[in-house]
This record gives C-alpha cells, structure tokens and sequence, in this order.
C-alpha cells in the first residue's frame, strides 16, 4: 500500500513537472515573472518535500531532511544535472521571477525562527540551568575555535570577499558551534526521553546554544552590512543587541501577554491570536533591523515571549505551527536545496575540503559537549549521549547558512558545502543519540518524578490553562479568591476575576490588600513559598459587568476558561436550593465549575492559611478531580490530607447483598490517592466507612477529624435548577465547616 501511494506522487510528480516545463518556456518568452509557474514551483515544493519528509519520518530521520532533499532533487545537484534546460524552465535564473520565490522564503525564515523560539522552553532551562550553561560554554567554545581557525586557512576561492577573511572567519566559527534545537527535541521526545534528566540537560543546552548563536550570527550580520570591524561598530552590535534582549525580557514579556490576552477577549474575528502573534513578530523583526541587527533575532525572540505567554492555548499553538510546518518549512527548506549545488562536490579538492569541513564541526561540537558534560558531572554514558544530541545542525544551520549566502558572506561553493555538512551531521544524530539513550539506566529519583509528571498529564489540575473567578465582595468572595490564587500560583496560570453585583460605590482600587486581585495574588505568593518551581507572579485581570450576571458569565465563557470559581455572599435559598445568582452562573457555565462556602473561621478570617482538608472519595472520577483539588490546595499547609471513602448506593446495596464482599477495591482506591499525595510530598490519612450513608459518613467524619475545609468531587444532575445530587446538598446545607464543590461540565441524567 505504501508503495503504490510512493508510485502515484512519483508519476503525478512527473506529469506536473511536463506541464511546468511548459509553461516556463511560455513564462520565459513573455519576459515578465509567472504567477503560475510560482505556483506550480510551490506545489512541487510542498508536494516532494512533503512527500520525501514522510518518508525520512518512517526510517527514523527528521522531516527536514526530506524537505533539504526535495530542493536537491529539483535543483542543479540532480534534476539540472540529468536536464539542465528543463530544469532552467522549471526555476528560470531570471531575477524578477526568483524574487517571487525568495520573498516567500524570506518571510519563512522568520515564521521558522519564531517556532523555534516558541519551543524554546525557558523553565526548563532555568531547572538546570547550571549544567546545561556549563557544558553549553564549552561545546560553543570549542567548535567556535575550529571553525574560525578553519576559515582562516580557506582558499580564497571559497571565499566572496577575500578581504573580509575575518568576518567569514566568525561567522563558520559561530555556524559550526550552533545546534538544532528543533531535531535535537524531535529525537529525545521520540525516544520518551524529555522528562529524563539527561534529556532535559540535552534539550537545555542546545537551546543556550541556539539563543546564544542567534544573538553572535545577528551582530556578525551587523558587522557585515557596516563593512569595518572598528570598534563603534562592534559596540553598536553588542550594546543594541544587549539593550533588545533585556528589554524583551522586560517590557515586551509583559507587553506580549497583554496583547495576545486582548485579542483572545477582545476580538470576534477567526484566528485573531494568530494575526496579533505574526504581528508581534514582524515588529520585532524590524526593531532589530533599525538597531542594526538582523531581522531573525527579532523573529526568535518573539516565538520566546509568545511560547512563554500562559494565555496561548493549546488550539492555536497547533494552528499556527501548522501553518509554518504545511507551507513555510518545505517552501524555504526546498529552495535552500536548490540554492545547493553538489555537483561541484566532483571537484577532488572541494570533496576534500567539504570531508575536513564535516569532521572538524563534528570532532568540535562532539568532543566540546562531551567535555563540558564530564566537567558537570555526568559519567561517560551521559556525556556521550549529550555530544551525540549537540552535533546535529538540522534546519539551523541552513538557515543560517542562506542567510549568509543572501548578505555575500558565503560563496556559493561554500553554501554548498556547509548544506553538505548539516545533511550529513543531521542523519547522523538520531541513530546515535538513540543508541546513547537506550543504555541509560533509570534512577530512583527519576522513576518517581517521571511517574508523577504521567499522573499530572491525564490529570484536571495539571491541565488548567486559564481560570474565572465569579465573586461579589463578601467573606465567601474573599475565600474563594483565595482558594482561587493557591490553583493558579502554582503553575501561573491567569485569573479573571469578574465582580458580580458589586456595590453601587464599588472601587476596585480601595482596601489595599483587601481587594479579590490582592487576595488572589497574595495567595499565589504564598503558593512560591512552599514550592520552589512557582514563581508566586500571576496575571490578574478585574471586570465589572455593567449588565446581569447570567449574560457576562456566558461573554467571559466564550473566551476559553477551564474553571469557574464562584464566591457569592449567599450560596442556598430559602427552598432548599441554591441562590438565584449562582444558578444563573451555572447555567451561563458549561465547563467544569467550583463553588465555595465559606463557613466558622474562613467567613472570619478568609486568607488562612491552616487548610485541614477532608476529601470524601467514591471511585468516580469526579471524586477523583476532587481529590486532585485537595492535594493541590493543602500542599500550602502543614497539616495531612483527610481522605475518607464513603460509598455510593450501588455499593450499599452490592454489600448487603454479599456480606462476603471484600473492600479490597475501597482500600485500593484509597492507597492510590494516597501514593498521589506522595507524589507532590503531601501526607495523606484515609479513613473508611463502607456501610454509612455518603452524607452522613461526611458529616460524622467532619467532627471526627477537625477540618475546615470539606472538598467534594460532584456530579452536575441534569434538570430546570443547578443541582449535585442529594449527598453535595445535604453537606452544603449541614456543614458546619467551609464546603468546595468541585462540580464536572457534563450534566448527568441522573444521580449517581
């Protein structure tokens, strides 16, 4: 099957290419660019690339190599070597209609920039950032000396401007220090190796090592387009360089987030977040072009700011990465292949030349990575899988090599030898990383981290991207901000708090600490001090709706939340049912929600800290989410978790049924949330009451055990009113202690 679809792009490949040869010819005897043959010479672009991209996918190679080999396949190295004049119809040299081309791969170049700059993962960076610089230091420095001494003892045939010796000299020595983050991160992902410490000290260092390179290829680009290398110049490269970065790491962090949480709340329009980030991006681009550096520095630092906005939803990092992957990649990727030309490789001295080019950025990033890892520390094993990880180029180093043959700095011979060097490096790499990874033991330490991180991502908690606080301004309100900000610290997740009916003379800016924005954000600091992963910095938005709750709840709905918080000054009525505010938020609220009652000491005092947090469990999976919720907000105290199995009426009447039975399902249920507590360093006590009615197993265990806080996992009952079922009402009606409904956004047909 796999060969007959290889067999039927290779024929609709070659009756594209008759047509096209074609209307070349016809586009050659106008005199003017073609439309057409553009977009034929895009579509045979993106077919093979696609097509050959596919195919190195199924043989354990990156894509890109695919899309590298289309563009040789079509170009002078193979298709202008078997028939040149066809080839010469296929891509004409004539300037205008190469501009056409160029102007698309240019624009790709910084959409390429920006995914990488979006993968690049700055907290796990900063998580072992000290390895990762140290052995990053020493596998720069080494292949940079390589490479720049290389250069200078390059034939002047090779070079474009002879003169310039030294500026082509830095720029080999940076080309061959750099690594491809983005093959590095396909291979250690493919093999299950990205949580793994040394994977994550792998994918680290080859992000420092493409952040780093981008910004020395920038000011050596700005040496270059100056034409000196006096020292104002080199001071200008190196102090706006130095300027944009701080000041992207500042301000435009901010400015970013803000902009990209504006266009998801604000406009209407289809794929608004996209249009801002392209836009963010092109700003960018052309602040460092006015500062005298180049245009992909800004593009990367970019695809930095908008991969670490916590607003970017999972959704339009899929499209946008789509768009680039589809069209952009394959596009450039091509035209980099057919800008290479390896038939001059016949030439025994360039063959020579291209050899040693290959072994000298091999042995350097190789043996650079390899020492800086055994002076950090790692045994040998671990070393040799990082050195194996660091010598790919990949897409990297094609971009910068066109980047270079575009400004003069590289001969074309050169280009091809350098786009020689990436192909080999890059297939080279994920057999050898695989085999260095496969030999790695797993350590204790990391066996229990890994296997929290596979809890956290089949989790609720471990998934919120973005939360909505529904609150007036009573205590409960207070304590719901509360709880609020200790789910978000932990992870920075943003909160928009939305005031419902608030007073007539309501200032959002009065009571000091005493507003819902301080209390949510207090909470979030409170959150950093006992974990040491959170930075306790979340972004807090405040709205006042000027209509009914029932319509600004639905508004703020479409804008993507995963939970709906609610603190309301009153939460049941008169008849036994919840207030009409809250049941108009319910209704306005398909998604998962949390309502918070505030009782005893919380309507007192509402931002203390001393959670005692009973959790009722049932086997469900929504008393599961709720006991997700409890483990996450009484990791801020010192006291255990109370986990207390309390059977459903199916379970009543199974065990009355068979006194027989055997708890080893409730005892299971339990030892596995408390091996779930474990997991985040929380003690968890468990109880169990089999044979009690839910509601009064709860209320009985509430007085046992001291709590404040009851959380409780519910079903959402289908019907005209908000409804939980009769356990969730009988605890929210007799609880002497604070209650949390942790209710899911499916409603049931009927109680369970």
């Amino acid at each position: 099957m796999r060969w007959r679809v290889l067999q039927s792009l290779f024929w609709a490949g070659v009756a594209l290419l008759l047509t096209v040869t074609m209307a070349g010819a016809a586009g050659d005897k106008a005199g003017r660019p073609s439309e057409f043959l553009l977009l034929v010479q895009i579509s045979l672009l993106i077919a093979i690339g696609r097509g050959l991209g596919e195919l190195m996918q199924r043989i354990g190679q990156p894509s890109v190599i695919g899309e590298l080999l289309s563009g040789l396949l079509l170009g002078p190295s193979f298709f202008g070597w078997i028939w040149p004049e066809a080839q010469h119809a296929l891509f004409p040299p004539s300037p205008e209609q190469k501009a056409l081309l160029d102007g698309i791969a240019q624009f790709g170049i910084l959409l390429l920039l920006l995914l990488t700059g979006m993968e690049t993962d700055l907290k796990l960076v900063r998580k072992v950032g000290r390895a990762a610089a140290a052995i990053s230091v020493t596998g720069i420095v080494v292949p940079f000396i390589c490479g720049f001494a290389l250069g200078q003892f390059l034939p002047q045939s090779l070079l474009p401007h002879p003169e310039a010796r030294l500026v082509a000299s830095l720029f080999l020595g940076t080309a061959l220090s750099i690594s491809s983050v983005k093959i590095v991160a396909v291979v250690v992902r493919e093999m299950n190796f990205m949580r793994r410490d040394v994977g994550q000290i792998i994918v680290a260092t080859a992000i420092i090592d493409d952040t780093i390179g981008w910004i020395i290829i920038a000011m050596i680009f700005s040496l270059a387009s100056q034409g000196t290398l006096d020292v104002y110049s080199v001071g200008k490269a190196l102090l706006g360089t130095l300027a944009f970065v701080a000041i992207s790491f500042t301000i435009g962090r901010r400015l970013t987030f803000r902009l990209i949480r504006w266009a998801n709340d604000t406009l209407v329009s289809a794929a608004a977040v996209i249009s801002v980030i392209l836009l963010i991006m092109s700003v960018m681009a052309m602040i460092t072009h006015l500062i005298g550096v180049h245009t992909v520095l800004g593009a990367f630092m970019a695809g930095v700011l908008v991969g670490e906005s916590p607003i970017l939803t999972r959704r339009i990092d899929e499209r946008l990465r789509g768009l680039i992957s589809s069209l952009f990649m394959p596009v450039f990727f091509g035209l980099a292949g057919l800008s290479a030309d390896l038939t001059v490789l016949k030439d025994p001295n360039l063959l020579m030349l291209t050899a040693a080019l290959v072994l000298i950025a091999s042995i350097g990033k190789f043996g650079g990575a390899f020492a800086g890892g055994a002076l950090s520390g790692l045994t040998r094993r671990e070393s040799y899988a990082l050195a194996s990880g660091m010598n790919a180029r990949g897409s990297t180093e094609v971009i910068i090599a066109t980047i270079g043959l575009s400004m003069g700095m590289l001969s074309q011979n050169l280009f091809s030898m350098i786009v020689t060097m990436a192909i080999l490096t890059t297939m080279a790499m994920p057999p050898m990383l695989r085999a260095a990874l496969t030999r790695l033991p797993l350590k204790k330490g990391e066996k229990e981290r890994l296997e929290r991180e596979e809890f956290e991502q089949k989790g609720f908690v471990a998934n919120l991207e973005r939360l909505l606080l529904a609150a007036d301004e009573s205590a409960n309100a207070r304590f719901a901000s509360y709880i609020s900000g200790l789910l978000a610290g932990r992870r920075g997740l943003p909160i928009t708090v939305l005031h419902v009916a608030p007073p007539r003379d309501h200032d959002p800016k009065r009571d000091g600490e005493e507003t819902l924005e301080a209390i949510v954000k207090g909470a979030a600091c409170a959150i950093a001090e006992t974990d040491e992963d959170s930075s306790g910095q979340i972004d807090v938005v405040t709205r006042v709706p000027k209509g009914k709750a029932l319509e600004a709840i639905a508004e703020e709905a479409k804008k993507g939340f995963d939970l709906l918080v609610v603190g309301m000054d009153k939460t049941l009525d008169d008849k036994d049912g919840f207030d009409r505010k809250i049941e108009d938020i319910g209704a306005s609220f398909k998604g998962p929600m949390a309502i918070v009652a505030a009782r005893g000491a919380h309507l007192e005092q509402p931002v203390a800290p001393d959670l005692k947090i009973l959790v009722p469990v049932s086997g469900s999976a929504v008393s599961r989410r709720g006991a997700e919720i409890a483990i996450a907000l009484v990791r801020v105290s010192p006291d255990p978790l109370k986990v207390v199995y309390v059977s459903t009426t199916r379970d009543r009447g199974a065990r009355r049924g068979s006194a027989s039975l055997s708890l080893a399902r409730e005892e299971a249920i339990l030892k596995d949330i408390a091996a779930v507590g474990a997991r985040y360093n929380v003690d968890v006590n468990t109880a169990l009451r089999a044979n009690t009615a839910p509601e009064q197993a709860i209320l009985e265990e509430i007085r046992a055990s001291r709590a404040n806080l009851v959380v409780l996992g519910v079903d959402r009952i289908s019907g005209d009113r908000l409804n939980f079922g009769s356990v969730a009402h009988a605890v929210l009606s007799k609880s002497s202690v604070s209650v949390l409904l942790v209710a899911d956004g499916e409603a049931s047909k009927a109680e369970p």
